[in-house]
């Protein structure tokens, strides 16, 4: 069983959200308060709905279904593609490409062509061409290999969609609608809550909090996955703002992690 604890929650700067004039007032109920100028996060919720998401999505991977992992901010990116891999899903970590999902039938004619381009490099018939087409096919698989790699053998719909930061993936998360594939999200101060069916309240934008939250799901897939692999294999708010933090709220919040994380909220 995964575990989680509030310390590693408290180090990773789960807790921090956005500054405080920027924020979505759904997600005042997941806001412990306010700290100089930057909202923190109830950990005791997040901890909680946490637990709940991992256990969502391993349920989901048990019953034999797939995740595909969506964060293609810079500072998701490594986070992302490394915890797919790690646990044999797939990944979209840099640029979405509109109708990735509800148009299926282009993007599977894209793959082919990727692992067409990979063929002919393997049998070395690009070594057979003149150096400009052999450099304009390179060129033209390195792309595709960039934008599909992480999607190349996904051959089915995915059932569930793990997205980091809703509001930068706002075209996945609506072509995920669109086709009622349910959306589990790190979700911070500044978004819809409501855009996602299973949510975790946390920092989007640190990497160290991303990488925390995408680690424990990756963790949580490979638990699954023995029993996943041994079914398929026999059968073939309101508007108003939440008050600040006085010194003495129980959750602790460190100055200088404070002051290092908010720099993250800078612009994002």
């Amino acid at each position: 069983m995964v575990q989680l604890s509030m310390k590693e929650l408290l180090e990773s700067g789960v807790h921090f959200g956005h500054q405080t004039r920027r924020w979505n007032p759904k997600m005042k109920r997941y806001i412990y308060g306010a700290r100089n100028g930057i909202y923190i996060l109830d950990l005791h919720q997040t901890i909680k709905m946490f637990e709940d998401a991992l256990n969502y999505v391993k349920k989901i991977v048990e019953d034999g279904g797939t995740v595909l992992f969506v964060g293609t901010k810079k500072q998701a990116q490594a986070a992302v593609k490394e915890a797919a891999e790690r646990s044999g899903q797939f990944f979209v970590s840099e640029r979405w490409l509109g109708g990735t999902l509800t148009n299926w039938k282009t993007i599977s004619l894209r793959i082919q062509r990727l692992k067409e381009l990979d063929r002919m490099e393997a049998d070395g018939y690009f070594e057979r061409l003149p150096k400009k087409e052999a450099l304009e096919r390179r060129r033209e698989r390195d792309e595709l290999q960039r934008f599909l790699g992480g999607i190349r053998n996904m051959n089915q719909m995915p059932a569930v969609m793990f997205v980091v930061d809703l509001n930068k993936e706002a075209i996945a998360v609506a072509e995920a609608k669109k086709l009622n594939i349910p959306i589990v999200a790190i979700v911070d101060t500044n978004c819809d809550p409501d855009m996602a069916d299973v949510i975790i309240p946390g920092n989007d934008d640190a990497i160290r909090a991303i990488r925390l939250v995408t680690q424990k799901m990756s963790e949580a897939i490979l638990e699954a996955r023995p029993l996943s692999d041994a079914i398929t294999e026999g059968v073939t708010g309101d508007g108003e703002a939440p008050a600040d933090l006085d010194d003495e709220a129980p959750i602790h919040v460190d100055d200088e992690l404070l002051k290092a994380f908010g720099a993250d909220k800078e612009g994002a």
